[in-house]
């Protein structure tokens, strides 16, 4: 009888759990709730799917950038979330069944018990127990799952915010549209709890440095930045005053060092508190890495901060105008002194809001809001400094006081600044919040970067006059121990000056390039430029630094070479040769060229510059070729045909264009030509190869003087013609070979046309001969009575009418 009620207890336990598990779920599950029947799902086949789509999405994330297209898999992401926690909700009262029934067969016997059960109700149990870990494998999977999509959508919404930076044709609504306010007022539950806890670790972050053991030292940090930034900066900028008026000479390198040193005090103030304000509070080990992150990141935000208020005190000089550099009267100085820290304050608070959303990972809405609020201030400041400074200067003209005189420059800088808070505020106005936050970052960027330019250019400018000059120490010490004239002096200032400039030029080009420290942190863009100049960048173009003062002794020394050789070749061994003197002229100056390209390639070489990397010369080149050097290239090419063709010489006499003149020299862009009156014409060499050019001395050494005159019909011709050939005869410079002729040329009504021609021993001759043999005939002819033929003319008049009116003559 025991045995069948066992048999009998068997069969209910395998119907009891074999029955939830037969059959598959049509729809989503619910959480299951007291008296209620367990959906049936197939709990295999439905996390295999949702594996399936996790990493679906995943892939399609990975290479997604358009907003629209993550927010929608954002949501796909959140459903998927959804249905595992679902699919794990109704999974775990089959696993609570299956321990009900193991609490029903109860644990297996000990072997030293003596109780022996049957081996269906242990086979029953290893079933239960297997079906159990299967159950629970399911639940683990199906929260990995969950979390997984928890995550993505994380990451999904990190993205987005990233996108934001360079989505800028993104409409997020307009300012004064609800939509953009809408998270402000109803913010989602997960952006309220994600900022709870992220300030809830900031509070804890906080909570550490005041603890017993800590608090002394968190105060004595703050206590060192506070004064840091005021009694710091103060005597950082003392000092910096007395080695500039005790130590350096007067004149405008003592101003423009005074000016670079009152922003430099100011970045150093600043910088060193904000680091200090952060070892404060990120010194434990404990402090989580989104905390010590947001901290960097301010930290690293200080350093833009303090530039954008360090330059304005530098340019506005508002305690000592006489340190002032750029022409600015002190009314506008004035009135524009709260600019450039309330310009610092602004850009810090909204990048640290920005920091905190990040940190916090709020969605994208919260983002927009600071984003618009970041663009909407930075904009309505640049409006505000400009009608401002409009508004003193026309106060100033009605109080009679004269304003500065702008220049040109001045001009557009401040029409810049009106037309880009004008953008900013009407992209606002339209819903395009990305681009008007890049706009107001971008303007504060470019501002940064002129501003800095400028700075450093003048203080470079007056440091290389200041030491090469000789009213100066440095300047007398160098001419007495080089002893160079002053002249030489000065263009060795001008040198430096004008080769540090261009690397600033350089340098705030890359910078307004590499964009905005709005669409990067701080920190990230001085890190790239450290790594750039530390040798990062430059090991990508392959540039070792060791290896420039190689390549610069190398180009020195090539240069000399080839200076020294060239001079061999023109004293020494070319006048030696059978070569003309053009053709040497020629030889050395293609010479010169090719070695001066060899010697700069080399030197390149040397340096390690890798050609490959330098596609963008190339581009740069085409284009510049394309428009502005297409003229020099084409005269360089065609001075490179002339001396190697040598379609025409030095020492040719030729004639284009109505010159005529001897060729001088083949320089590489134009040659020059010296004319009769020993003037020089400059030729570019394109026009020797494509137009018509008379070379009289190609081929041929000799000249040609041929003279035509013309006489009466009734002269007589053998006579005339006799007297030519006597006048030609009789001339020294006139070649016997080929002997002197006379041609007759025309008979016309006007006489008979004679052309008289003699052979000269240079074209040079010809002028000079033609005039000498001319006297001569005119001479001989007057002395035998033979005239030239006269023009005829015809006089018609026309006979008054009347009494008094002449007779016809004709």
């Amino acid at each position: 009888m025991s045995g069948w009620l066992a048999f009998l207890r068997l069969c209910l336990l395998v119907i009891v759990v074999l029955f939830p598990l037969v059959g598959q779920a049509d729809e989503t599950p619910s959480a299951p709730t007291p008296g209620a029947v367990t959906p049936k799902v197939n709990a295999v086949v439905e996390l295999q799917n949702m594996q399936k789509v996790l990493d679906k999405i995943k892939q399609q994330v990975s290479g997604e950038t358009n907003n629209d297209r993550l927010a929608e898999l954002n949501g796909m992401a959140l459903e998927l979330s959804n249905d595992a926690d679902t699919l794990m909700q109704s999974i775990i009262p089959q696993r609570a069944q299956l321990q009900s029934q193991l609490d029903v067969l109860g644990p297996a016997p000990k072997a030293d018990s003596g109780v022996k059960e049957t081996a269906d109700v242990t086979s029953k149990r290893h079933q239960l127990e297997s079906k159990k870990t299967r159950t629970e494998d399911q639940i683990k999977q199906a929260e990995a799952i969950k979390s997984g999509a928890i995550n993505l959508s994380a990451q999904i919404v990190n993205l987005r915010r990233d996108a934001l930076k360079t989505q800028l044709a993104l409409n997020a609504g307009s300012i004064f549209g609800p939509h953009f306010w809408a998270p402000m007022f109803n913010a989602p539950q997960d952006d309220s709890s994600k900022i709870s806890d992220f300030v809830d670790e900031l509070l804890a972050t906080s909570g550490l440095s005041f603890q017993p053991g800590w608090r002394t030292g968190t105060l004595l940090w703050l206590l060192a930045a506070a004064l840091m930034v005021t009694l710091g900066r103060r005597y950082l900028e003392e000092m910096f005053a007395w080695v500039g008026v005790h130590r350096l000479p007067e004149g405008r390198l003592r101003r423009s060092f005074l000016a670079a040193t009152t922003a430099l005090a100011t970045v150093l103030a600043v910088v060193l508190a904000f680091n200090f304000i952060d070892q404060a509070f990120t010194r434990h080990d404990q402090v989580s890495d989104e905390v010590r992150t947001f901290a960097d990141r301010l930290a690293g935000l200080s350093v833009i901060c303090g530039l954008i208020a360090g330059l304005g005190r530098a340019f506005l000089s508002t305690r000592r105008p006489s340190w002032r550099l750029p022409a600015i009267s002190d009314d506008v100085a004035l009135a524009l002194k709260p600019y450039p820290p309330l310009t610092a304050g602004l850009v810090f608070l909204f990048q640290t809001v920005e920091f905190f959303n990040s940190g916090a990972s709020t969605s994208v809405g919260t983002t927009i809001i600071a984003n618009g609020m970041t663009a909407l201030l930075i904009g309505a400041t640049s409006l505000s400094i400009s009608m401002r400074t409009n508004r003193v200067r026309r106060r100033m003209i009605q109080q009679g006081k004269q304003p500065e005189a702008r220049s040109t420059l001045v001009g557009l800088i401040q029409m810049a600044l009106t037309l880009a808070g004008l953008a900013i505020i009407t992209t606002l106005v339209i819903g395009y919040v990305t681009l008007a936050r890049f706009l107001s970052y971008e303007l504060i960027w470019m501002g940064i970067v002129l501003g800095l330019f400028y700075l450093l250019s003048q203080l470079l400018t007056d440091t290389c006059e200041s030491l090469f000059s000789v009213n100066s120490a440095s300047g007398r010490r160098l001419q007495a121990s080089l002893n160079i004239d002053e002249r030489h002096l000065s263009q060795v200032a001008l040198l430096l000056g004008a080769t540090g400039k261009t690397l600033l030029v350089i340098l705030a080009a890359m910078a307004l390039i590499n964009g905005t420290f709005g669409s990067a942190t701080p920190i990230e863009l001085v890190q790239k430029a450290v790594e750039f100049w530390g040798g990062k960048g430059l090991e990508a173009l392959n540039i070792v630094p060791a290896h420039v003062m190689t390549a610069l002794f190398c180009l020195g020394l090539g240069l000399w070479i080839l200076r020294v050789v060239r001079r061999w070749l023109e004293h020494d061994f070319l006048p030696k040769t059978t070569m003309d003197k053009g053709m040497r002229v020629s030889l050395l100056t293609l010479f010169s060229n090719i070695g001066f390209v060899l010697i700069i390639l080399l030197a390149l070489s040397i340096m390690g510059l890798q050609w490959n990397r330098l596609a963008w010369i190339v581009s740069a080149l085409s284009v510049g070729i394309g428009f502005g050097l297409q003229e020099i290239v084409k005269n360089f090419i065609s001075g490179l045909i002339l001396l190697t063709e040598r379609p025409v010489k030095v020492g040719d006499l030729v004639s284009i264009s109505g010159i005529e003149g001897d060729i001088r020299r083949i320089n590489v862009r134009a040659t020059e030509i010296q004319l009769s009156d020993k003037s020089t014409v400059i030729v570019p060499n394109s026009q020797l190869i494509s137009q018509n050019v008379r070379n009289a001395t190609m081929g041929n050494a000799q000249g040609v003087a041929t003279i035509t005159l013309t006489f009466p019909l009734d002269i007589d011709p053998t006579q005339v013609r006799q007297l030519l050939l006597d006048v030609y005869t009789e001339n020294e410079r006139i070649l016997e070979t080929p002997e002197p002729s006379v041609t007759f040329k025309d008979l016309t009504s006007g006489g008979i046309v004679l052309a008289v021609t003699g052979n000269v021993a240079s074209p040079r001759q010809i002028s000079s001969v033609k005039s000498d043999l001319l006297f001569d005939i005119l001479t001989r002819l007057r002395k035998e009575g033979v005239a030239l033929s006269a023009p005829q003319t015809m006089v018609i008049e026309r006979h008054g009418v009347g009494r008094n009116a002449p007779k016809s003559a004709e």
